[in-house]
C-alpha cells in the first residue's frame, strides 16, 4: 500500500499522469518550436506569440463551422485542412507584422518586447470584437473521439495520441528545414554573421521575413492542436506564453533539440507534481526549479548561440 492506493493503482495513476505530461509536452513543443525559431534565430522577443497560436485556433473553429454547415462530407478530414489553413493564416500575419513592425527593431530586444506586447493587446481586442468574448470549441471527427485501452485500468485519449504524432511530425519537418535545406543553411549563416552572409549574396531581409513567418505559422498549427484539449478565447494564448518562453530559455534559445528536451523535462515534472499537490503549486515549484538551474547554467541545457 502507498497511502490510500495499492501498488498497482499507484503505478497506474503515475502512468496516466505521465501520459498527461506527454500531451502537455506536445503543446509546449508546438508552441516553443515557433518561438525558438523567432527568438533563438532572430533575437526577437515576440510577446504576441500566443495570439498567433489563437489565430490558428480560431481558423480551425471557423473551418469546423464551415464544413459542418456546407460540406459535411469533408468533416472526417477537415482537421487536416484546418491545420494547413491555420499555418497559412498565422504565417501570413507574421510576415505582415515583420514587414510593418519587427524589421525596424532588430538588435533592440527590449523594444521588440514592448512592441509585440502592444501587438498582443491589439490582437486580443480584435479577436474579442470579431469572435466575441465567449470561448468557443470545435467538433472533432468521430475517429478522434474515445480512448485507446493500454491495460484494464489505463486508457489514453485518441486525440492526445494524435497531438503527439502531430508534434513529432512538425518537429521533424522543422529540423529538416533548418538543418537539411538550402534555406536553413542561409538562416544559420545569417545567425552566425549577418554582414558576411549579406556579402556573399544572401538576401538577409528575405530570410528574416520568412523565418518570422515560419515561426508564426508553426504557432498557428499549435493553435489547431490546442482546440482538441481546450476551449478557444481571445486571451487563451496568454495561458501558455510564460511557459513557452521558459521552455525556450531553459533549453537554450538557439537549440531546437534543447527546446524539445526542455519541454519534456518541464511538462513531466509539472504533471507528476500535480498528483501530489495543487496545479498552481506544481507550476510554482517547477518555475523555481528551472530558475535555480538557470542561475547555475544561464545558457540553458544546450549552448546558446548569439547573433552577431
Amino acid at each position: 500500500m502507498i497511502g490510500d492506493y495499492t501498488l498497482v493503482e499507484f503505478s497506474s495513476i503515475l502512468a496516466m499522469q505521465g501520459f498527461a505530461g506527454l500531451i502537455l509536452f506536445s503543446v509546449f513543443v508546438l508552441m516553443a518550436l515557433g518561438l525558438a525559431v523567432i527568438f533563438g534565430q532572430m533575437g526577437v522577443i515576440n510577446m504576441a506569440h500566443g495570439e498567433f497560436m489563437i489565430l490558428g485556433a480560431y481558423v480551425t473553429w471557423l473551418c469546423s463551422q464551415f464544413v459542418t454547415a456546407y460540406v459535411p462530407a469533408l468533416f472526417p478530414i477537415y482537421f487536416f485542412i484546418a491545420m494547413a489553413l491555420a499555418f497559412v493564416a498565422s504565417g501570413a500575419l507574421g510576415i505582415l507584422v515583420e514587414c510593418a513592425l519587427i524589421r525596424h527593431l532588430y538588435k533592440r530586444p527590449l523594444d521588440t518586447l514592448l512592441a509585440t506586447w502592444g501587438l498582443s493587446l491589439i490582437l486580443q481586442q480584435l479577436y474579442r470584437s470579431v469572435f466575441g468574448a465567449r470561448e468557443v470549441g470545435v467538433s472533432l471527427p468521430d475517429w478522434m473521439m474515445g480512448s485507446f485501452p493500454l491495460t484494464d485500468i489505463i486508457e489514453v485519449p485518441i486525440n492526445g495520441l494524435f497531438v503527439m504524432a502531430l508534434t513529432m511530425l512538425i518537429s521533424l519537418a522543422v529540423f529538416m528545414l533548418m538543418f537539411r535545406s538550402r534555406w536553413g543553411k542561409q538562416v544559420r549563416a545569417v545567425v552566425q554573421n549577418r554582414a558576411m552572409a549579406g556579402a556573399v549574396g544572401i538576401n538577409t531581409k528575405k530570410v528574416d521575413r520568412l523565418t518570422f513567418g515560419l515561426g508564426c505559422g508553426v504557432a498557428g498549427v499549435a493553435g489547431s492542436a490546442f482546440t482538441m484539449i481546450g476551449s478557444t478565447g481571445p486571451t487563451a494564448g496568454q495561458l501558455y506564453i510564460v511557459d513557452t518562453f521558459l521552455v525556450v530559455v531553459f533549453g537554450g534559445a538557439a537549440s531546437l533539440i534543447g527546446t524539445i528536451a526542455s519541454a519534456f523535462t518541464i511538462s513531466q515534472a509539472q504533471s507528476t507534481m500535480e498528483f501530489f499537490m495543487s496545479g498552481s503549486m506544481a507550476k510554482v515549484l517547477t518555475l523555481l526549479t528551472v530558475v535555480g538551474i538557470l542561475m547555475l547554467r544561464p545558457e540553458g541545457l544546450f549552448t546558446l548561440k548569439m547573433r552577431r
